[in-house]
């Protein structure tokens, strides 16, 4: 492992520069579970849902709740960072203008490619955007805190939140499908991979706290 002392600029622009790619990826990487149409992460559900109800487009749902999630950190006594401020904005504009842009797909062999290419896109996302070390998402924040609030297993504190969150989704209408189910089964071994991929060594040359970060892995 190399100890060679990294030029704090050059550190500093390659942490943003992870933290916004990671961010855009995040959010066509969404765009690409809802083109395929097979199902969405879990808030992925809630935001489909929302915007199906309110005639909002998906990603400035997003912005919302994000915005919502972010308020819900005052009581709680969360600090956010400028990865989670930047959280709210990004993903959502990332996810409105890939769906712009991206055609719809027909077909189910196309279209579990397309929902095999969102997944994955979003593991490499979450490994850029968790190394990038800006603070968590406004979701995970929400999550952490209740644990220390409550006193509750993360583990715990995170079913509950995201069962919450599929249920009141698909009631409203989002899609659930065996995109949410294999979406949940592979974002963790993919999002571990990717965290050693893109770790960024500190200011001093070391190695980033990969057990932190993987602790820290962003659920949206």
């Amino acid at each position: 492992m190399s100890t060679t002392p990294v030029p704090q600029g050059a550190h500093l622009t390659r942490r943003l520069v992870q933290l916004y790619a990671g961010l855009a990826l995040y959010g066509a990487s969404s765009a690409l579970l809802v083109v395929a149409g097979l199902g969405l992460e879990p808030w992925g559900v809630l935001h489909q849902g929302l915007a199906e109800r309110t005639g909002i487009s998906i990603g400035v749902v997003s912005i919302i709740i994000g915005a919502i999630v972010l308020l819900l950190w005052i009581p709680l006594r969360q600090r956010p960072g400028l990865g989670t401020v930047s959280n709210v904005f990004v993903v959502g504009l990332a996810m409105d203008g890939t769906l712009a842009l991206v055609p719809e797909v027909h077909g189910l062999v196309a279209r579990s490619g397309v929902m095999v290419a969102g997944i994955v896109l979003n593991g490499v996302a979450t490994g850029l955007y968790i190394t990038a070390r800006f603070g968590p998402g406004p979701r995970d924040g929400l999550m952490t805190g209740l644990h220390r609030r409550t006193g509750r297993s993360i583990r715990l504190v995170r079913t509950a939140i995201e069962v919450a969150v599929v249920v009141t989704g698909f009631l409203l209408g989002g899609s659930l499908g065996v995109g949410t189910v294999l979406y949940a089964l592979a974002i963790g071994p993919l999002a571990q991979v990717f965290l050693r991929v893109f770790a960024i060594p500190d200011g001093g040359g070391t190695s980033a706290d990969a057990p932190a970060a993987r602790r820290s892995i962003l659920r949206r």
